[in-house]
């Protein structure tokens, strides 16, 4: 592909496409370039006849720490004051609604995805490999639904895919505690298929089946993804529906502007209830 973009590197090679996260954020995080890239990059996968299978990874030590919240804290902060009236929230749900675009962009894409997951994968790190057809992981990786440290209902994709793939109780223990798990915890769990030694022999293993996947009539392939898609679009679009309604309406509170500000802090959050 000829197209550079800013949040991403894309190499393919053998009918196989591997998407490389490079932030500019720390640790891959998520900034604007991120939520306006996904829809153009994964369409432009989807259509090249040359792709069959897609890989996703970090580059350096983390695949994401997920939002990037010093790039985007700004634009939402006028957005969420306590007094903000129903322009400002339209506009919230708005974003919100683009954002869970983006992440739906990998989820709706015909062709199939693999991440290969090393270091931190957190908040909307998770939110992206919910999107995805099968996740690996180096003995490394851990994962958090970190979303309601920050006094966040998660917004993006998690809490609508990860009932498709983990139990209930297992689901609501990560995202209502936002508690760190290892590899060896999420393998268990069925988070990720398969844990590697390392985030060298993770990428290898993506690599390997996405061959295998290459490997078979394309068409065939999008067949199967979508009978196996139609399982899951309908309640996976409710649930983005409600969770983006109920957080231009809640969202904003004294909790949430304690939980960023101890998070930029290094603390503890003290929270109220306000």
């Amino acid at each position: 592909m000829a197209q550079a973009y800013e949040s991403v590197t894309v190499e393919t090679k053998d009918h196989v496409a591997q998407v490389t996260l490079i932030g500019p954020g720390k640790g891959n995080a998520m900034g604007p370039a991120f939520w306006s890239e996904m829809p153009e990059l994964f369409a432009a996968l989807d259509a090249d006849p040359e792709v069959r299978a897609i890989v996703l990874t970090g580059s350096g030590r983390n695949f994401s720490y997920g939002l990037d919240v010093p790039a985007m804290g700004g634009s939402f902060t006028p957005l969420l004051s306590g007094d903000a009236l129903a322009g400002p929230r339209a506009v919230f749900h708005r974003e919100v609604k683009r954002m869970q675009g983006a992440i739906s962009a990998v989820a709706d894409c015909r062709t199939p995805t693999i991440a290969a997951v090393h270091g931190w994968c957190i908040g909307g790190g998770v939110d992206l490999i919910s999107a995805v057809d099968i996740r690996y992981a180096s003995a490394d990786a851990k994962f958090s639904v970190r979303e309601v440290k920050l006094a966040i209902v998660a917004d993006v994709g998690s809490l609508a895919r990860l009932p498709m793939i983990l139990n209930d109780g297992h689901l609501r223990e990560l995202a209502l505690t936002g508690k760190d798990i290892d590899a060896a915890r999420a393998e268990k769990i069925g988070l990720v298929n398969d844990v590697y030694a390392d985030a060298d022999a993770a990428l290898a293993a993506a690599h390997a089946t996405a061959a295998e996947i290459a490997a078979n009539p394309p068409l065939t392939v999008h067949g199967i993804k979508d009978v196996l898609d139609q399982q899951r679009i309908a309640a996976v679009s409710e649930s983005l529906r409600y969770v983006a309604a109920w957080n231009a309406a809640f969202l904003p509170s004294k909790d949430l502007t304690e939980g960023i500000a101890a998070t930029f802090e290094k603390r503890p959050p003290q929270f109220t209830g306000e």
